[in-house]
């Protein structure tokens, strides 16, 4: 079990995560995180001596979470199939399964919020949401790159701006979703990815 410390640090940056996704790291005050997180400013302070240390913190965490959800999901993918075409495909699908629960949960992405308002974060920041990104487009085009080798597309495809589309849908999807009220909206957005993909390596469509 976590210790004393670490579980009022856990709750401090849940409260802080919940407050953030909902109204911006700017308009996310010490003392309202204090109140969500029911802790003293004692409490606070001694496991984050400023607001930017607790969002740099933030950010630090939730690129951790994000880039094991990648491997996760790739690595399942990866293992259900030897095609990399068919473990693109059924990567995506994963998320699609799992993207109401997801969108539930996490109702935006973190990183929008300190890219939106990078002038408050802290030194460091930027770096560590573009390495998670950029993690996310080496690890997808590598996968996109062995697929166009295994099934030529049948047209020309910019493989390196399809990387970054699959992740922009991602998180295009969250907002969507956010702003509508409608978690299924996340969903709807991958399985356009999914088919894209199963036209362009000119794959069967696998039945639900």
């Amino acid at each position: 079990m976590p210790r004393d410390g670490s579980a009022t640090r856990d709750r401090i940056l849940d409260a802080a995560q919940r407050l953030v996704l909902e109204r911006g790291f700017a308009g996310t005050s010490v003392d309202a995180v204090l109140s969500e997180a029911s802790v003293t400013k004692g409490g606070f302070f001694h496991h984050f001596p400023s607001k930017q240390a607790l969002g740099l913190a933030l950010v630090e965490r939730y690129a951790a979470v994000d880039l094991q959800a990648l491997e996760d999901f790739m690595g399942g993918a990866e293992a259900s199939s030897d095609d990399p075409a068919e473990q693109l495909v059924a990567f995506v699908r994963r998320f699609e399964e799992a993207a109401v629960e997801l969108a539930a949960v996490q109702p935006g992405c973190l990183f929008a919020s300190f890219v939106y308002e990078r002038a408050l974060a802290a030194p460091g920041t930027e770096e560590i949401i573009a390495h998670s990104i950029e993690t996310w487009r080496k690890r997808v085009l590598a996968k996109l790159e062995q697929a166009a080798e295994a099934h030529p597309p049948a047209i020309d495809a910019d493989l390196p701006s399809l990387a970054d589309q699959i992740f922009t849908t991602f998180e295009g999807g969250f907002i969507l979703a956010r702003a509508m009220g409608e978690p299924d909206h996340l969903r709807r957005q991958l399985a356009h990815v999914r088919h894209y993909l199963e036209l362009l390596f000119q794959l069967a469509p696998v039945p639900r």
